[in-house]
């Protein structure tokens, strides 16, 4: 697939490296870009043996013939297509609502201290993100309990809810038959009325039908960055935000920075001119590797995707939307809103075979008033690292780093006039909190337009340095049928083999 010359730095089945090995896991980070967690262990080379074998939907107690997919339509294929929310949207919600009636209500219409119940919180994907957003939730929330956990892989369900359970006494009940495999387990979830709000924690090419589901199903939701990786995906967020406030339900996302007390101070003070108007800007989410997973013995092309999903565009969008959506939301949140156009470029030098990632993207982006974002990220083995925002002004600068860094105004002379420390951690915990609040108090927040903007984003900044043209927000968002997603995804049936853009012969779609 690439080049000769190039050095694969990959991870072996039996735990062996190949040359340059050291270097690169020297580099690895892990898909959460939490700087804190580690990474979560691959699963064991038998993870997929008799994958096969296994029901689409399985509880960990059902019989065979109770482990049937819950729609019976849904075949080998995972949920509906993405393609049946394009033409039909979130139609099914007045239909889910109105037959509310006979479960629990929907808790964001309870008055503030109306239910002494606790909130009951379904986990959709028990990696080390989903295992994060748990422990966050938990431990900032009082009066929640995780009540059921859905994940493809079924080894992981036991592990996840015993060390959740340990760590917070009395906030985990997941009997065995609310534990849950397969590529459809979520449905499980969203079909359970002891369940008011799901985490969603997969591969992102997944989010937007996972998420318009749980609204149709009348379900609070967080949902984890990025919510889609496409103009089709992006379309079925905004039907989903549209509905989920017709619901009165809850849509937060993990774009933590948004609730990051730096951030939110040095936007405030860019917003009201304390340096005067906003010029341009310049955004980097640098870093020096990410993991790749080997393919198993008797994996399907589907299950070695969904598998190894970071490599695979139609599952992470890329890093730019994978991990770079982060700079990116922070970028639209200054700039008031999405931008005009973008124009990029990039390549790949160190990718492993099988890839189709890029190791680098760079992006100019074009906001109202001429304003230019210059963007890039990177993951290379060996390089330098850099995480930052940097904001110009016409009377000063305001430098916004990731992580814990902080955040700083000057002035045009270079002398400090304001400064702020970083606390990620409490940024992940607080739109947890947010999100329990919210609903606790009868007031929804309902974010999900704001992150699915900034997803697209990425995806335009994508699509412009793949294709090496020049491309506008409207084109992207109206007229572009650009879809991802497989038609007629079967977990267990054959892909096409991977294959990496290149400008000029990529077409813009």
């Amino acid at each position: 697939m690439c080049g000769d010359g190039i050095h694969y730095h990959v991870v072996q089945g039996d735990g062996s490296r190949t040359p340059n090995q050291q270097q690169y896991l020297d580099g690895v980070r892990t898909h959460r870009t939490r700087p804190n967690e580690r990474p979560t262990a691959l699963p064991f080379p038998h993870f997929y043996r008799s994958f096969r074998d296994l029901p689409m939907s399985k509880s960990s107690d059902c019989s065979p013939q109770d482990s049937q997919p819950i729609n019976n339509t849904a075949s080998n294929t995972a949920a509906a297509t993405r393609r049946s929310f394009l033409k039909t949207g979130t139609a099914a919600s007045a239909t889910v609502i109105a037959g509310m009636a006979t479960v629990r209500p929907i808790r964001a219409a309870e008055p503030e201290n109306g239910s002494a119940e606790p909130i009951r919180i379904g986990l959709v994907g028990a990696g080390g993100r989903g295992g994060g957003a748990i422990n966050d939730s938990l431990t900032i929330n009082q009066n929640v309990k995780l009540t059921a956990i859905a994940d493809v892989d079924e080894r992981k369900l036991a592990g996840l809810r015993d060390g959740t359970a340990k760590r917070h006494e009395g906030k985990v009940d997941v009997a065995e038959h609310k534990m849950h495999s397969g590529i459809d387990a979520y449905r499980r979830i969203l079909d359970d009325p002891d369940v008011d709000v799901v985490l969603f924690a997969t591969p992102p090419g997944f989010r937007p039908q996972y998420v318009a589901e749980a609204v149709d199903a009348g379900k609070h939701v967080f949902a984890e960055k990025p919510t889609c990786v496409d103009p089709a995906g992006y379309k079925i967020c905004l039907s989903a935000h549209e509905q989920a406030e017709k619901n009165g339900t809850a849509i937060v996302t993990g774009t933590q920075y948004r609730r990051q007390t730096n951030y939110i101070e040095a936007i405030k003070q860019l917003h009201e001119g304390v340096i005067g108007d906003i010029i341009a800007a310049t955004m980097r989410y640098c870093s020096s590797g990410i993991w790749f997973r080997n393919r198993q013995p008797e994996m399907s092309d589907s299950q070695y995707e969904v598998f190894n999903w970071m490599h695979h565009i139609w599952l992470s969008g890329d890093q730019i939307a994978e991990q770079a959506v982060h700079n990116i939301d922070t970028m639209n949140w200054i700039m008031g809103g999405a931008p005009e156009s973008a124009y990029g470029s990039g390549g790949r030098f160190t990718r492993p075979e099988g890839s189709e990632m890029w190791d680098n993207i760079e992006v100019d982006y074009v906001y109202p008033g001429n304003r230019l974002v210059s963007f890039m990220c990177r993951q290379i083995p060996g390089t330098q690292g850099d995480n930052s925002n940097t904001i110009y002004c016409t009377e000063g600068r305001c430098t916004i780093k990731g992580g814990n860094s902080g955040a700083s105004l000057v002035d045009r002379d270079g002398k400090e006039i304001w400064s702020m420390k970083g606390d990620i951690g409490a940024a992940y915990k607080q739109e947890h909190k947010d999100l329990i609040d919210s609903i606790r108090n009868g007031k929804p927040i309902v974010e999900l337009k704001k992150t699915a903007d900034s997803s697209m984003t990425a995806a335009l900044g994508r699509m412009a340095a793949y294709t090496g043209k020049k491309v506008t927000w409207d084109f992207a968002t109206n007229e572009s049928k650009l879809d991802l997603f497989p038609k007629d995804f079967d977990i267990n049936g054959s892909r096409p083999e991977p294959e990496f853009a290149i400008p000029g012969k990529t077409k813009l779609i």
